[in-house]
């Protein structure tokens, strides 16, 4: 329904996970893609997945994105490298366990600043880019835990995905003049490395909660990213897109326990 093939795209923590998922989908579209992760070799990894599913073009740049110097300089590399930049999905994020009663400093800040601090960042360092583009899109991804879920353990990440939401409702504001969209993607429990390894039964657990019955993709993720970098997307703008397969709608595990009748 709409053609991402003369796209150029950079996806932050672009090596695995969602993120690869993201620039799977792009790369499928035929898209020139830039990945970004803190080092090379699983990005020479996912590279050569990108360049079997049809990506035009791929770069990859390794660098930290909580800090500002390097995400700057990670971005423009990534710029040069593909001539320009329409896309920008802010996808890095870490999400270690850390109790609220024993939370330290140090894990506040690391998942504020990569969270939040590394988002930010990478949004001011594409903005030039994006506005000499003439279509630019931001896509962050956020999460429904915080904006809409809580989970023991996870309160500093929820609150940094609440606080990309923040973000992103001024910064579609005050970047509408320059024709630059911001949006965000909320995904629930997706299948990546990462779940994976909490076990089987984990995920058979989590699968039950789920309206539709299953975990989601990373390509799920990506389908609704693209969308949003769309041209058709055009006119939306400082919206949160849920994709969870209904897993914030229950008010109970009955709710979506098989029927009896």
């Amino acid at each position: 329904m709409f053609d991402l093939a003369d796209v150029r795209v950079l996806v932050t923590g672009g090596s695995r996970g969602i993120g690869l998922g993201i620039a799977r989908v792009f790369a499928r579209a035929g898209a020139s893609i830039a990945i970004t992760a803190r080092t090379a070799e699983p990005l020479e990894k996912a590279a050569r997945t990108l360049e079997e599913l049809g990506a035009w073009k791929v770069s990859i740049v390794a660098g930290e994105i909580a800090d500002r110097t390097s995400a700057h300089a990670v971005v423009e590399e990534a710029a040069a490298a593909l001539g320009g930049l329409d896309v920008l999905c802010a996808n890095a994020g870490i999400f270690p366990e850390a109790r609220l009663a024993m939370m330290t400093d140090e894990e506040l800040d690391t998942v504020l600043g990569v969270n939040v601090k590394g988002t930010v960042y990478a949004v001011q360092a594409a903005l030039p880019f994006l506005e000499a583009s003439g279509r630019g899109r931001v896509v962050l991804t956020s999460s429904i835990t915080g904006p809409h879920t809580g989970f023991p353990g996870w309160s500093h990440y929820g609150a940094s995905k609440a606080a990309q939401l923040g973000f992103m409702r001024t910064a579609a504001i005050e970047l509408a003049p320059s024709g630059i969209t911001v949006n965000a993607v909320l995904p629930g429990n997706v299948l990546t490395e990462g779940l994976a390894d909490l076990g089987e039964e984990y995920l058979a657990t989590m699968s039950a909660s789920i309206p539709l019955g299953e975990l989601g993709t990373p390509e799920d993720i990506g389908h609704a990213v693209a969308f949003l970098a769309s041209r058709e997307a055009r006119y939306i703008t400082g919206h949160a897109l849920v994709v969870d397969g209904g897993q914030i709608l229950p008010e109970s595990a009955e709710a979506v326990a098989p029927s009896t009748t």
